[in-house]
C-alpha cells in the first residue's frame, strides 16, 4: 500500500523547488538552490534516507518517485543554468569579463553516489568507520590469522607496529564495529578510503576507495546475496549485463565468491580489456564466517548473513572506460570535467 506522506512530501518539494528556481536571479542563487535540493545533504538525499522505513514493495515505488523527482530537478537546474549563460552571452557589455573555470564532480564521487543510491533503494543504511584502525578490527575479528600475508609490514601501512595500529587495508572493519553495536536484523553499506603498500601503476594505488556491504538476519542464504548483487550490477551497468559467481576464498566469509560481469566493451565476445574471457571481475563476496559472528557475540547457529566488498575506482574505470587509475589522482580539471 502506498504511503501517502512521502508522496505528499515529494509533491511539496517539487512545487517549492520550481518556485524557487524561477526566482533564482543569478548563478550564485542557482547553485545554492542546487545544493539545497540536489546536494549531499539536500532534500533528495533526505528522501532516499527514509527508504529503509518502507517495505520492499513500497520501497520500489517510493524509490522510483524520488528518482523521478531528482531527474526533474536536475532538468530544471540544467535549463536555468543554460538560460543564464545565454543571457550573459547576449548581453552587450563594453568590457567582457573572463569566466572562471568551474569545477565538476570527481568520477569517484559520481559513482559512489550512484552506488549508495541503488543500495538505499534496497533498504541498506550508510555507515562509516575510522581510517586508522587496530590490528584486532582490521584482521583478528575478521578471522584473519597472525600468519596471513596481508599482516606483513610490506603490505600494510603501520602507524605503530608495536601497538598494532595501522591504516585500514579494507572497509571490512566497519562491519565488525557495526555488529558490536547493533542487533540483527540489519543491512548496511560502508564507504571510505583504504590503504595498502601497492606500487603505483595503471591498475594499483596505495590509496583507494572501497564499499563494504553487510546483511544479517535469520535465514539469510547465498540466494539473497546473489539477488542483491545481481540487482546492483544490472542497475549500475544495464539490464543486458550478465553476472557470474565463481568460487573463491576470503578468511571472513564461507562460502566465498568472486563476482564478474560480462565485458561492457566487447559485450562478452572477448577483447584485450577482459583478457579474451568475456568477463570483468567486479567484487568479492560470501556468507559471513561463523567465527566472525562469534567474535562479536552473535549466535552463529541462529543468525546468518552475507558480506561483499568492491573497489569504487574499479567500478568507475569499468563504467566510464577509463584506462589508467592514476588519472583519478592527478587533479587535472580537463579529466574531471569530462564526467560532469
Amino acid at each position: 500500500m502506498e504511503r501517502k506522506p512521502i508522496k505528499d512530501d515529494i509533491e511539496i518539494i517539487l512545487k517549492r523547488a520550481v518556485e524557487e528556481a524561477v526566482t533564482a536571479a543569478d548563478s550564485e542563487s542557482l547553485e545554492n538552490w542546487k545544493t539545497k535540493y540536489l546536494g549531499r545533504k539536500g532534500e533528495i538525499n533526505g528522501l532516499f534516507s527514509r527508504l529503509s522505513e518502507f517495505s520492499a514493495e513500497e520501497r520500489k515505488d517510493a524509490g522510483a518517485r524520488i528518482n523521478d523527482l531528482k531527474n526533474k530537478l536536475e532538468g530544471i537546474y540544467g535549463e536555468r543554468k543554460e538560460g543564464m549563460a545565454e543571457k550573459r552571452r547576449s548581453a552587450n557589455l563594453s568590457f567582457p569579463g573572463k569566466s572562471p573555470s568551474i569545477g565538476a564532480l570527481h568520477p569517484v564521487t559520481i559513482v559512489t553516489r550512484e552506488m549508495t543510491a541503488i543500495f538505499a533503494e534496497m533498504g541498506f543504511g550508510i555507515a562509516s568507520g575510522p581510517e586508522i584502525e587496530t590490528d584486532y578490527y582490521n584482521f583478528e575479528a575478521l578471522n584473519i590469522p597472525a600468519e596471513h600475508p596481508s599482516k606483513d609490514v610490506w603490505d600494510t601501512f603501520y602507524v605503530s607496529e608495536k601497538d598494532k595500529i595501522l591504516l585500514r587495508t579494507h572497509t571490512s572493519p566497519v562491519q565488525v564495529r557495526i555488529m558490536e553495536k547493533t542487533s540483527p536484523p540489519f543491512r548496511v553499506v560502508a564507504v571510505g578510503k583504504c590503504f595498502r603498500k601497492d606500487d603505483v601503476d595503471s591498475t594499483h594505488s596505495p590509496v583507494f576507495h572501497q564499499m563494504e556491504g553487510l546483511m544479517v538476519d535469520e535465514g539469510i542464504n547465498f540466494s539473497h546475496l546473489k539477488g542483491v548483487l545481481t540487482h546492483f550490477i544490472t542497475r549500475m551497468f544495464g539490464d543486458s549485463v550478465k553476472v557470474k559467481f565463481t568460487p573463491s576464498f576470503f578468511p571472513f566469509t564461507e562460502p566465498s565468491a568472486e563476482v564478474s560481469m560480462s565485458c561492457n566493451i566487447c559485450k562478452g565476445g572477448g577483447c584485450s580489456t577482459c583478457h579474451k574471457t568475456g568477463y570483468i571481475e567486479v567484487l568479492g563476496c560470501g556468507m559471513v564466517h561463523p567465527q566472525v559472528f562469534r567474535n562479536v557475540g552473535y549466535d552463529a547457529e541462529k543468525f546468518t548473513g552475507f558480506a561483499f566488498g568492491m573497489g569504487i575506482e574499479r567500478l568507475a574505470i569499468i563504467k566510464f572506460g577509463i584506462t589508467d587509475i592514476r588519472y583519478f589522482y592527478q587533479n587535472d580539471i580537463r579529466f574531471i570535467g569530462q564526467f560532469s
